[in-house]
């Protein structure tokens, strides 16, 4: 499939995969990804432990990094 991209369209979508630093192909085929194509199934928990452990997650969004979770930056 070739998709033929009006020169606007080309322009924001080569704009924002250089602020993200990454090929606009790429960040064009994961945009159709996300939009088209269903998340992953859900875990289902085998039992009541992974039920629980499961409730009291909270996706964050990010990790913290190695030295945010250092000792010295803890007590800041």
């Amino acid at each position: 499939m070739v998709i033929t991209l009006t020169p606007q369209l080309e322009a924001v979508l080569s704009e924002q995969a250089r602020r993200r630093g990454m090929a606009p192909e790429v960040l064009a085929l994961d945009a159709l990804r996300e939009h088209f194509l269903p998340a992953s199934a859900p875990l289902e928990p085998r039992d009541e432990w992974e039920r629980r452990l499961l409730e009291a997650a909270t996706d964050c969004g990010v990790s913290l990094s190695d030295a945010a979770l250092s000792r010295e930056e803890m007590y800041e």
